[in-house]
């Protein structure tokens, strides 16, 4: 079983940036892929970005651009979401998730993704 639970969203300006962490429990963490997915108001949620238990990250090109890096540190059973030049569609509820698949390959599918914190709110304004 693994908890994970978001922190790091607030409210930001156009061109600014923040770093969205995800804290998780469990001693598997080390070995799960992560990801993070976002979902706007009135829209599906979308997958931002994953990262593989050695630490192989892919993203959503289209929609970060190279924005957004992110990164973990499973000595602190952490995972990052750097986020850089934010904009207006960039406004959405954060949600940090993992695939319980020990040292398996990440996925943009959320359905493969059993553990999923409560999310945390990054609001860019103009």
């Amino acid at each position: 079983q693994v908890q994970l639970v978001e922190s790091g969203g607030g409210l930001v300006q156009v061109g600014g940036s923040l770093r969205l962490s995800c804290a998780a429990s469990g001693r598997t963490f080390s070995t799960y892929p992560m990801c993070w997915f976002r979902q706007a108001p009135g829209k599906d949620r979308e997958f931002v970005a994953a990262i593989s238990s050695g630490g192989r990250s892919t993203y959503d090109v289209d929609s970060v651009k190279g924005r957004f890096t992110i990164s973990r540190d499973n000595a602190k059973n952490m995972v990052y979401l750097q986020m850089n030049s934010l904009n207006a569609e960039d406004t959405a509820v954060y949600y940090c998730a993992a695939r319980p698949t020990p040292y398996g390959s990440t996925s943009r599918d959320s359905q493969e993704y059993d553990y999923w914190g409560r999310g945390t709110q990054v609001t860019v304004s103009s």
